[in-house]
């Protein structure tokens, strides 16, 4: 099967929305709750967590190859200053031609006005798609807690390790959650010709 690359959309601003409702829906399918602040002057995009364990996340996105095509070049600034140190705790980098996310923690890329991502031995690298460290820095503690976000990230992903790939598997795997959740609550839905 051939991997189809997105239209770009050229708007930087139009984009980095689109980027920002993806991340919403990727975050949901790793288990994660996800909330949007209302408005655009925070210095984060999203918070990830539950009471008592949030994370402020700042969801960015890249198209610009860099030369060779290695990778991808990220601006992690905004109007052209650094971010404050703590302005957010996890920086989302999304590589859109790769579909590819980068979870980074602030500290790591703290100074830095713009990143290399997608390179072969690059520093990020052990960031890519580490949605774990999101969970594990919104996991409010052992008990109850850790038993239901572990019980929401297995219905969003029964029986899968690595989350699926491609839009046509997230569908899939969006369309199984909800039928679980409304399995749970005792209303039955009538099966697919696929699954008859």
């Amino acid at each position: 099967m051939v991997k189809r690359k997105p239209k770009v959309i050229r708007d930087k601003k139009v984009r980095g929305e689109w980027a920002e409702s993806i991340f919403l829906a990727r975050a949901s399918e790793h288990g994660l709750t996800v909330s949007k602040p209302w408005g655009d002057s925070a210095r984060f995009d999203c918070v990830v967590g539950t009471p008592g364990k949030f994370a402020a996340v700042q969801v960015k996105s890249t198209v610009a190859e860099l030369p060779g095509g290695t990778g991808y070049n990220c601006s992690v600034c905004h109007s052209h200053q650094l971010y404050e140190p703590g302005a957010f705790d996890f920086l989302a980098a999304y590589v859109v031609h790769e579909d590819v996310w980068y979870i980074i923690p602030e500290i790591a890329m703290r100074g830095k006005k713009t990143l290399s991502l997608y390179t072969e031995g690059g520093r990020y690298e052990q960031y890519r798609e580490a949605w774990r460290l999101l969970r594990e820095a919104t996991q409010v503690g052992e008990g109850a807690e850790a038993e239901q976000l572990e019980e929401v990230t297995e219905a969003a992903r029964p029986g899968l390790s690595p989350p699926p790939a491609g839009a046509l598997g997230r569908l899939q795997a969006s369309m199984n959650f909800f039928r679980n959740q409304l399995e749970r609550g005792g209303i039955a839905l009538p099966k697919t010709d696929e699954e008859t």
